[in-house]
């Protein structure tokens, strides 16, 4: 039941960031910029891939949840779903964690807010980094539909 209940939640919260963002992508999450992915990727490797694997892969059965029920980490590769939400939304997760409007309130995961860490420019390097390991042209083309809307 909780799971519907985070479903609906997240599916109406994702709604609302997308038509509240000017776009899907923003320009500051460029994987085009060689530099702010070269910083993502060094952030990645410091905080992030220890949970999402050095090769974005995620956790194993990450779609499973644990005997704590929590959800393992998610892959950033194109093999999950992190390419399907816009980048406002991948910035406040990583910034706030995974809490309200994002999830439902109370809601228990691993993720960790980086807000006390990870400066902005830093979140958005590492976005950057992710983005630029999107190399399948059905999810590029995915993408750019969506930010066209």
């Amino acid at each position: 039941m909780l799971a519907r209940v985070w479903l609906v939640a997240m599916a109406l919260a994702l709604a609302g960031c997308e038509r509240a963002a000017s776009g899907f992508d923003d320009p500051r999450a460029d994987p085009g910029d060689a530099a702010r992915v070269a910083l993502g990727e060094r952030v990645y490797v410091q905080h992030c891939a220890s949970c999402h694997g050095a090769k974005l892969e995620g956790q194993p059965d990450w779609r499973r949840r644990l005997a704590n029920d929590r959800l393992p980490a998610p892959p950033h590769d194109e093999s999950g779903h992190t390419w399907h939400h816009p980048d406002s939304v991948l910035f406040a997760i990583t910034k706030n964690g995974l809490v309200p409007p994002l999830a439902p309130q109370g809601y228990e995961t691993d993720m960790p807010a980086f807000a006390g860490s990870l400066s902005d420019e830093e979140i958005w390097a590492v976005l950057a980094f992710i983005k630029s390991r999107w190399t399948d042209p059905e999810v590029r083309a995915a993408r750019a539909h969506r930010s066209a809307r």
